[in-house]
């Protein structure tokens, strides 16, 4: 996995607000496509390189959840933020895990979901305390 050092206040992370995602979107060289939901909004940036992210906002334009679909395996510390150290922590006390199997890290309030191989990497986090009525982790692929 390849980490970028930049800014973590300039991405729209989890937890983060609607300003940030244009930063996302100019990082990713992607374009943005924005779909209203019924209790939220989802913001996806398509890359060239066929990598989609999708950062779900509540009504207030807090991201309360970022899920990835693409070749490789998106920088997690961008997307997750504040929350990456603590996803970090847990997933490295999971002893029982074995290399390339799916990663499921469920904390109190995060929850981050990943799994996949070469080419195909799907994944998504999101805080389950911020997520607004009508709002399912099964809407959030």
């Amino acid at each position: 996995m390849c980490v970028l050092f930049w800014s973590l206040s300039s991405f729209g992370a989890l937890g983060g607000d609607v300003s940030s995602v244009q930063a996302d979107v100019a990082h990713l060289q992607g374009t943005l496509r924005v779909n209203p939901a019924a209790s939220y909004t989802v913001h996806e940036i398509q890359t060239p390189d066929g990598i989609r992210v999708r950062e779900y906002l509540s009504p207030a334009g807090k991201v309360f959840a970022v899920a990835w679909q693409g070749p490789w395996l998106p920088d997690l510390q961008q997307l997750l933020g504040s929350y990456f150290t603590q996803y970090q922590q847990t997933a490295h006390s999971l002893k029982e895990r074995v290399a390339r199997t799916p990663v499921s890290v469920h904390n109190a309030n995060l929850v981050v979901e990943q799994s996949g191989h070469m080419r195909s990497f799907v994944g998504r986090a999101y805080l389950v305390d911020q997520l607004p009525s009508g709002a399912t982790p099964e809407s959030m692929q």
